[in-house]
């Protein structure tokens, strides 16, 4: 049974979480990057489009508040999340691009009260990738900025998360210390949005975050529709036969249970142990 603690203390059921009815691609076979798989994508053409006119045709419709975020400039990587040059969100995140070869960088954060608990959160129906599905507890991007290209033990992408945990969250910067983001290791995945549109989709090398703290929240409602803490046993029931419950989880979200999340969890007083900063894990499709 999943015990659920939603935001201003609602309780809920966990039909409450099933707003649509569509299943989500999911890349989970796992492979070690080598250095043999690295391609070089300098000689790629992405958007031809006029920019100006690109935007306003592609965003019509949707949101104001999370289209003009399409505006945000995000860090194009190779495989080997080696910096290549920047693009906006929207151009990272557009299929016609992705099938290309654009590959931008991402971080996902799972957050850990003291009681072990793990903050998860269900994006806004506003959101134009992925609405209504329930995720790790902050997912978003670094910016193409000074402070958050920096790579040095990843401070520029913890930098982004402290950021971000705070736009989506409310949770104030002062009780997410940088050095108390811990980053765990990176996977490079790659899915289709949902409700499928042929239009939208994610590429990302993918650094996987942790933090063990308790935390205020106030929750943008054009970011997050809820929140709720499980224990360990709760996302695994919450995992069983998902799709035939009519529950949306984001692919990332999937690849990092399906994988890695339980071994983590299990470590969490000696995090240090499970850092792998050399490896990119391949998520490819079955």
């Amino acid at each position: 049974m999943i015990r659920c603690l939603f935001h201003q203390h609602v309780a809920i059921s966990r039909s409450s979480w099933k707003p649509l009815l569509f299943s989500t691609p999911l890349y989970s076979r796992l492979t070690k990057l080598s250095k043999a798989c690295y391609a070089d994508f300098s000689n790629f053409s992405f958007a031809t489009v006029p920019a100006s006119r690109m935007h306003s045709a592609v965003l019509a419709n949707l949101d104001p508040t999370q289209a003009k975020l399409m505006s945000e400039e995000c860090i194009l990587v190779d495989e080997m999340d080696r910096v290549l040059d920047k693009a906006t969100k929207q151009e990272c995140h557009l299929m016609a691009n992705i099938n290309k070869g654009m590959l931008h960088r991402a971080f996902s954060v799972f957050l850990f009260n003291t009681n072990g608990e793990l903050l998860l959160q269900q994006r806004s129906s506003k959101k134009i990738t992925y609405p209504n599905h329930i995720t790790n507890t902050c997912c978003s991007h670094p910016l193409f900025k000074e402070a958050e290209l920096e790579e040095s033990n990843a401070i520029g992408v913890r930098r982004a998360a402290q950021r971000k945990l705070q736009h989506e969250l409310g949770i104030p910067p002062e009780q997410v210390p940088l050095e108390d983001i811990h980053y765990i290791t990176r996977m490079h995945y790659k899915a289709g949005n949902v409700p499928l549109d042929g239009k939208w989709g994610e590429h990302e090398i993918d650094y996987v975050l942790f933090i063990k703290k308790n935390v205020d929240l106030n929750l943008n409602p054009n970011e997050v529709k809820s929140t709720m803490y499980l224990n360990c046993d709760g996302v695994k029931d919450l995992m069983k036969n998902f799709k035939d419950r009519g529950i949306l989880l984001t692919p990332w979200f999937q690849l990092i249970v399906d994988n890695f999340l339980y071994q983590w969890w299990d470590n969490l007083q000696c995090l240090n142990t499970q850092y792998d900063h050399k490896t990119i894990y391949r998520l490819s499709k079955t």
